[in-house]
Formats: C-alpha cells, structure tokens, sequence
C-alpha cells in the first residue's frame, strides 16, 4: 500500500530554488489539491515574474505566462473565456503587492471566480533582495540596508487585511509552511480556495507566510525561526474572510 509519494500534478523537473526556499513545499501544496479534487487535466494555471517564473516546469497542468503583476488580468481572460477551467495565479509579493496591486484588487472586487496563490516572503527574491512591500519595518534589504523605514518609504501592505474590506473577495485565509503543523493547515486552506472555484463561489486568495534564506541572509533553519518570531506577529495567521463560513475575529 503506498502511504507517501509525489503528487501526479506536479512534473518530474528538478526545482530550481534555493536550499530551504518554501516554494516547493507550496507547490506540493496546490499539486496535492489538484490531485484529490480530479481536475488536473481540467487546470491552467498562471504564472507571472518573479521566483516562481519557472513554475510552468513543475506543474502538469497547462501554464500561462503573463506580465510582471498581470496574472490575475490574465486569469480573468481565461476563466471567462472558458468558464469549466479551474485556473489559478501563484504569484510571490512584489509581484501581486506592488506593480500588480490593481489586477489583485480589481479581480477581488468583480469576484472573479479564480484562486490566487500569494507567496509573502518579505523580499523581491528573484532580481537580488530589495525591498518588497511586504518588507517588515527595520527590515534590511539591498534597498533598504539601514532597514525599511515606515517615515520614509511607508509601512507593508498587508493584502488579506486589504482585501477582507471588498465586496467580492468570497475567500481568503493567511498561512504559513515553516512547521509540519502549518503545513497542514496551508494545505486545507488551499483545497478550500479550488473548492470554492468548483462551486462557483467567487475569488479566493491563499497568502503564504514563505522563507528566503539566500535574501535574508540566514541558513534555512534560522529561516523557519525568523517565520514565526518575525513573520507571524506582523502578519497574523487565520480567515480574514469567508463568506460561506466564519470570518477570523
């Protein structure tokens, strides 16, 4: 009896991350999902720049890929195109938090029925570790190398908070990948979100508290621990909204 094996929507390619980079824990998250739910041959998926720019590697799945921050313009165009789709954006923050900002925040509010996988990871990963907007105040960064400074540059955008306040955001849940616990509970929140798709529910939208050991400077054990002693109390884990259920307080 098999009890563990890699999930049949995610390729044989080898990753391209780097050591103790949470992309693939996430991306083994969202192919599990596509295997219970049965729709993999039935998915498109879209992936704009950034880390994840290589993701159409990795997913058996039809990829798309769209312009820096477009991928929920993009999405859109499909899902009304061919509306039996079950498509998704997995998208890291600088990416849907800064030039994207208006895509994410305009699909959310025509309740486009799309799931968007949002990687937080604090930092612009891919192009060499400048600040994001998700950046935390005091964090060091190459653009910020005294630390973010709120007065001068303002404070992080956190986008569930942001986007509980629309009308047609249906879903969405803050989730992190540095322990087995949160793991599991990453896991359940994004079956929800493709779940959500398949019922017609509305936008759905995944923020995943991620690591960047390379860009922060650390080794990927002290990356989990600045997770949870940095990440998480800025930005809280929990439902920011869920208008088929119970609203985090």
């Amino acid at each position: 009896m098999i009890v563990f094996e890699k999930p049949k929507a995610l390729t044989d390619a080898p990753m391209h991350y780097c050591p103790g980079c949470t992309h693939g824990i996430i991306h083994r998250l969202v192919a599990e999902a596509l295997d219970e739910l049965g729709v993999t041959g039935e998915t498109i998926g879209v992936a704009p720049v950034g880390c994840a720019v290589f993701a159409y590697n990795y997913f058996n799945c039809d990829m798309v890929e769209a312009a820096h921050g477009r991928a929920p313009a993009v999405a859109t165009g499909i899902k009304r195109a061919d509306p039996s789709k079950i498509v998704f954006t997995y998208q890291g923050d600088g990416d849907l938090a800064a030039i994207g900002t208006a895509e994410t925040v305009h699909s959310a509010a025509r309740g486009e029925n799309i799931t968007v996988i949002f990687v937080n990871n604090a930092i612009y990963g891919m192009t060499g570790g400048q600040m994001a907007p998700t950046s935390l105040p005091g964090q060091v960064t190459q653009t910020s190398p005294y630390g973010r400074d709120p007065k001068t540059v303002g404070y992080p955008v956190k986008v569930c908070e942001l986007l509980s306040n629309v009308d047609g955001a249906t879903y969405l849940e803050r989730v992190a990948v540095n322990n087995v616990k949160n793991v599991r509970a990453a896991k359940k929140a994004i079956l929800k979100a493709f779940r959500n798709q398949l019922e017609g529910k509305g936008f759905s939208l995944i923020e995943v508290i991620s690591t960047c050991p390379t860009n922060w400077g650390m080794t990927p054990q002290q990356a989990t621990e600045w997770v949870d002693s940095n990440m998480i109390p800025y930005y809280p884990l929990g439902v920011y909204k869920d208008k088929y259920g119970e609203a985090a307080k």
